[in-house]
């Protein structure tokens, strides 16, 4: 991610940075900032040429939609050989600073080798996870938005042909499911599952996000064309 701009690593303007091991396949980094504290929590090798990115909703947090999908994923993917970023913002609900973290975090795994990137989003996230695909339009190669909301997300034509999977509870009692629909439109293209009388956490969808992430993901990864099966209304 070579630029004569500021990296977004740079833009967070750090005063300093920790990083813990945990347990082996799984570090806990903080960077202090003026602005607050960025955690990520890294699953996986240490240098690795794929990785994903996970963001929260605008609350922040670590656990992700679908009772914990977040480390779920995060372990499976290790296993794969793709590292996972968790991402807890510094200012959530605060869109630039937000997509600003989620690029520091695919720049600091750039550093690490790292050249092709899924970006996930929970919630607000979504936004997070549509305009950090713009910020880096060459390193992300597939987009995942999980019960998100339209706002900030009117730049998404820019997505262009990349893999683009938007994933929405019909029974969402915060944010309608015609968010994603709209956000498609926006887009002009991407894939919208709708999970039967499932709510904003999609916590029903648990199993099929389970099932259909990690494959969808490492199609994308790998520069192909993934399509996600359709919920059933049993979500089975």
């Amino acid at each position: 991610m070579a630029s004569s701009e500021l990296s977004p690593l740079q833009l967070l303007q750090p005063l300093a940075t920790r990083e813990v091991e945990v347990k082996p396949g799984l570090s806990h980094m903080e960077t202090y900032t003026m602005e607050g504290l960025l955690g990520i929590l890294w699953h996986g090798p240490r240098w690795a040429e794929e990785a994903v990115v996970l963001c929260g909703g605008g609350m922040g947090g670590f656990l992700g939609p679908g009772e914990g999908v977040y480390p779920w994923l995060g372990d499976h993917l290790a296993e794969q050989g793709i590292a996972t970023l968790r991402v807890d913002y510094r200012r959530p609900s605060h869109l630039e600073a937000c997509v600003i973290d989620v690029c520091a975090a695919a720049d600091l795994a750039s550093q690490r080798g790292a050249t092709r990137f899924v970006v996930v989003g929970h919630s607000f996230g979504g936004a997070v996870a549509v305009n950090c695909a713009l910020a880096l339009p060459t390193h992300v190669k597939g987009i995942v938005t999980l019960a998100t909301q339209s706002a900030g997300c009117e730049p998404a034509g820019a997505i262009g042909d990349r893999p683009f999977l938007l994933v929405h509870g019909d029974a969402d009692e915060i944010l309608s499911h015609q968010c994603s629909l709209v956000v498609q439109a926006l887009a002009g293209t991407g894939q919208v599952v709708i999970a039967p009388a499932d709510g904003h956490l999609l916590d029903r969808s648990g199993p099929w996000l389970r099932k259909v992430l990690p494959d969808w993901i490492r199609e994308a990864l790998a520069g192909g064309r993934p399509v996600a099966p359709e919920l059933a209304a049993d979500l089975g």
